[in-house]
């Protein structure tokens, strides 16, 4: 593995990107970096920040760019960083981006792809921990007992952004801003592509074939 890896991983809400980072986290011991995991928990402490994210959140909309820039940056900043890292949800626009490249950069994107079909389908089916926001999907991940968390014992729920409407407005926002992210990897030669549509770890394993690691 060389000195620094720097990943961010892409695909639309629902395609595994929050497990892949788990996974590719643990084999290359990096820290993973969760735009989602930091507004979650500034929502759950009620925050300044927590209060307005809930509200764009819940209505399908996204955190304005400059406030994401600045959490994401700053965070990087910490020593835990240094070696590299895995960003899941970020960049999400070509402002995020032009950021990143002109602060830190990339060594890989990956992105994972899945039909808007298979987002929804998925989506319906996942739930999430209201105490540690743990997530399960009740087809492929389901949890011990119905409803019930098995790390913190929390009742399991629906996110707001993973109903119907915001789901579908989220997709139309994926489309339009992230895919022209694709474009300028792509172009980079830094770009790994993989079907994210079949299991777990046959998506693991493809992602780290491709990396060559």
């Amino acid at each position: 593995m060389p000195k620094m890896l720097r990943i961010a991983l892409f695909g639309p809400q629902g395609s595994g990107k929050g497990t892949q980072a788990e996974m590719l986290a643990k084999k290359y011991n990096l820290p993973v970096l969760s735009t989602g995991e930091v507004f979650r928990k500034e929502i759950k402490e009620q925050t300044e920040l927590g209060k307005m994210a809930s509200d764009l959140i819940n209505r399908g909309q996204l955190v304005p760019d400059e406030i994401t820039n600045g959490i994401v940056l700053g965070e990087l900043r910490a020593p835990k960083y240094q070696n590299g890292f895995i960003l899941d949800g970020y960049p999400r626009n070509m402002n995020q981006l032009d950021i990143l490249e002109k602060n830190i950069g990339l060594d890989w994107a990956i992105l994972l792809l899945i039909s808007d079909e298979e987002v929804q389908e998925r989506l319906a089916s996942r739930r999430v921990c209201s105490s540690c926001g743990a997530i399960y999907n009740i087809i492929n991940k389901p949890s011990k007992k119905e409803e019930v968390c098995d790390i913190c014992g929390g009742k399991l729920i629906t996110r707001d952004d993973d109903k119907p409407e915001a789901i579908a407005k989220r997709l139309q926002i994926y489309h339009r801003e992230t895919e022209q992210i694709i474009n300028y990897y792509t172009e980079k030669g830094k770009i790994i592509k993989v079907d994210g549509a079949g299991l777990i770890e046959e998506v693991f394993e493809k992602i780290v074939e491709k990396l060559g690691k």
